[in-house]
């Protein structure tokens, strides 16, 4: 489920005002999204869950502390926080392996009462997202992420990455070129 502009500093406004309903209510308003963009970005479904229930424990401290201030809308805030929580997943985990998609095909798309061609389209899309994205550098995976698989705005989107929103227009770009000519050499690949 989808809100508008509003609804969305509305929720933030009573947020801010330590409303524990509203906040549940935000929960089940982004959890999904959320999980789609952690799960993207780590590829283990394990670390995905853990990583977006701190997200949102570390949301609720915020709002405790009073530290919501400066921030315009919930979204970008919860982004920016799974952001940082992933950078730091990584870096306390750069001596490890580099993390890769490990075949869990469980990522939740929601639509109301989709056809058998659009199930299968959305299969091989994700099929192609789980084996390409990991071959892109990271910012341009979470653009791609961020724009196509949760369909935020360019606005939200350079909100999120702290870009003006020409450059963040021009990094969507580049990431789907590069995702381009990614598929492009596969195709080649198979044609020969």
């Amino acid at each position: 489920m989808r809100i508008g502009k509003i609804e969305e500093k509305l929720l933030l406004y009573k947020i801010k005002k330590n409303d524990r309903e509203v906040f549940v209510k935000a929960y089940d308003l982004y959890i999904n999204q959320l999980y789609r963009f952690i799960y993207f970005k780590v590829g283990n479904r394990e670390e995905a869950e853990d990583l977006c229930s701190a997200v949102f424990l570390k949301t609720w401290n915020y709002i405790l502390e009073n530290s919501l201030k400066e921030h315009k809308t919930l979204k970008a805030l919860l982004y920016k926080i799974a952001r940082n929580l992933i950078i730091d997943n990584y870096g306390k985990n750069k001596n490890k392996e580099t993390i890769s998609l490990d075949g869990d095909k469980s990522v939740e798309i929601i639509d109301e009462k989709p056809s058998a061609a659009k199930v299968m389209e959305l299969k091989t899309d994700l099929l192609v997202l789980e084996t390409k994205l990991p071959e892109l550098k990271d910012e341009y995976r979470e653009v791609i992420i961020l724009r196509f698989v949760n369909e935020l705005s360019i606005k939200e989107i350079a909100e999120i990455i702290d870009k003006p929103k020409g450059n963040t227009r021009v990094l969507i770009f580049r990431a789907l070129k590069s995702l381009k000519e990614l598929l492009g050499s596969d195709e080649k690949m198979n044609n020969r």
